[in-house]
């Protein structure tokens, strides 16, 4: 089984540079828990160079979430709006780093989206 969470943030220190992210600079803390286990993860945004560790210290931004609904904004199956305003992911701190943040992660996939193409008319009225 694939640990979505830990590809995630290896696959951003990999990247080193994300121009969503040119505007931002900031430190967040990730604190993920899964079980009675907490990992942590911080990410450094400095007008888009990124640095990934696993320690250290005080953060501008502080999101808390379970390890599976964290896999899940990983992978793209759920927003991080969405989770926030049901109270499944806590933010402390400064909320902007969240809003610029979400722009790197992966979005539901559009084969999964239902069409909003109008339905083709059949050229007869309705009368």
């Amino acid at each position: 089984m694939t640990d979505a969470t830990a590809e995630f943030f290896d696959d951003l220190a990999q990247r080193g540079h994300e121009p969503l992210l040119r505007n931002a600079s900031g430190t967040m803390r990730f604190d993920i828990a899964n079980g009675k286990k907490t990992e942590t993860w911080f990410v450094k945004i400095d007008k888009g160079d990124l640095v990934v560790s696993r320690s250290g210290g005080a953060s501008d931004s502080t999101l808390v979430a379970d390890k599976a609904l964290f896999d899940r904004l990983a992978s793209g199956k759920a927003s991080a709006v969405a989770a926030v305003l049901r109270g499944t992911l806590t933010i402390e701190g400064d909320w902007r780093l969240l809003v610029l943040f979400r722009r790197i992660l992966p979005g539901p996939s559009t084969a999964k989206r239902p069409s909003t193409k109008p339905r083709a008319r059949t050229g007869r009225s309705r009368r």
